[in-house]
Order: structure tokens, then sequence, then C-alpha cells
């Protein structure tokens, strides 16, 4: 009879378990995959590019089709911990070794967010440390 008041406890903990572990979830890493293509290395494309000015844009492509040997495809996913999956693909077509054609859904930016200056890097001068006793080395 005692046993059974004991556990008594521990049943009632029991029977909340649910609750908790739908709040306590294991931590999932996000999961990248393929080459990530932003706006920005697609507005770069233009007609006319070779297949090496192309690979220094986008980097290499990932899937190069033996079938299809004037078609790069270029394809990211995204599986994050918690969130749906998400993927990009972009194509690029090539003939007599020129880019000719883009398709997929990375799309350039329109000309409206392109005329916005982007902030320039800041350069920072530091002083030369004051010498002490030597004379500072002069710059010719």
């Amino acid at each position: 009879m005692k046993r059974t008041f004991l556990l008594l406890p521990f049943l009632a903990a029991c029977s909340s378990t649910p609750q908790i572990t739908n709040v306590l979830s294991p931590y999932r890493i996000d999961v990248r995959q393929g080459n990530l293509v932003t706006q920005e290395m697609v507005a770069q494309l233009k007609p006319g590019l070779t297949r090496e000015q192309v690979r220094f844009i986008l980097g290499s492509p990932p899937l190069a089709d033996m079938f299809h040997v004037n078609r790069w495809d270029y394809v990211y996913r995204l599986r994050p911990g918690q969130g749906e999956v998400q993927q990009r693909v972009l194509t690029v077509f090539f003939e007599n070794n020129k880019l000719t054609r883009v398709a997929g859904d990375v799309v350039a930016e329109d000309g409206a967010q392109a005329a916005v200056p982007k902030p320039a890097a800041q350069v920072i001068d530091i002083p030369a440390p004051a010498a002490t006793g030597a004379a500072a080395p002069e710059k010719k």
C-alpha cells in the first residue's frame, strides 16, 4: 500500500509528459546544399559572357548534365531546423560557349532597386604609434 502512494506522484508527472515534449524539442541545424545564387549575382550576368566569366560570377555549377552540355543548373536548397524547406533553381544556357539566356526562380533586381546606391566601405586610418627616441620612417 505504501508503494502505491509513492508511485502516484510519478504517475501523475507522466500524464503531463506529452505537453512538455511539445515545448521542449531537440535543436536541429540548418542544412544548406548547393550554390546560393543571389539577385546581385544574377544582375551581373549579360548575354555574351564566356563560361569562365559565368563560373567566376556564380561559382562552379553543382549540376552539369552530360546530355545537355550547353546548360548549367544551379540548385540551392535550405532545410532549416524549424520551418519549411526552401529551394532556388537557376539554369544558365550557352551557345558557342557564350551565355545566351538565364531561367529560373532567381531574378535580377529591377532598375528602381538597383538605382539606390549601396553604402561604400568605410576606410579607417590608424595612426602609427609615436616612436620614443627613434624617428619614424618616412614614406617615399
